[in-house]
């Protein structure tokens, strides 16, 4: 049975990954209105994976007979300056997660949670593609902030090297 402490606080990481997922939608609808769809897509990849992230929290839980509670969501970040925004508020949202996800393993280990520690490892793993991922489009995006093209470009080529499924991935409660 899962710990009182890290079911908490794992209800709380699913608003999280909701919001996030909500947020990659309000950056995927910008870079669509910027006609830059390489971009648009990628975000809406993103939120995509955001959402299946809450729901293998959800799937966890119930596979724990644990509580689940779905927050209450802040509204996304709508308006932005530039095309390079949306990127950097995304690097900074990856960051929080990641601390997040390192908070939820801590407790894990704290409360001697050995499977919730185990079901964590993979975000972990996670988090760091993701941070990766961010960083370096934030890096092209602000070289190339007046030549939208070189961005488009960027992405296009790093989508076609595709990640794939990872059959290590937790279960997607809903699929």
């Amino acid at each position: 049975m899962a710990a009182e402490a890290f079911v908490h606080q794992l209800n709380v990481q699913i608003g999280n990954e909701f919001a996030a997922h909500q947020q990659y939608v309000a950056c995927a609808v910008y870079y669509d209105q910027q006609t830059m769809q390489q971009t648009a897509q990628l975000f809406f990849d993103q939120a995509a994976e955001e959402r299946s992230h809450a729901m293998m929290m959800v799937r966890y839980l119930l596979d724990a007979d644990a509580e689940v509670r779905i927050p209450a969501l802040p509204a996304p970040v709508c308006d932005f300056a530039d095309v390079v925004a949306p990127v950097a508020l995304a690097l900074e949202q990856e960051k929080r997660v990641t601390q997040q996800i390192n908070e939820l393993t801590a407790i894990a280990r704290r409360e001697h949670d050995f499977a919730s520690d185990q079901f964590m490892q993979w975000f972990i793993k996670e988090q760091v593609e993701e941070v990766s991922k961010m960083s370096d489009l934030l890096a092209v995006a602000r070289r190339s902030a007046h030549d939208v093209e070189q961005i488009e470009d960027y992405v296009q080529r790093e989508a076609a090297a595709g990640e794939g499924t990872d059959p290590t991935a937790p279960r997607v409660a809903g699929a």
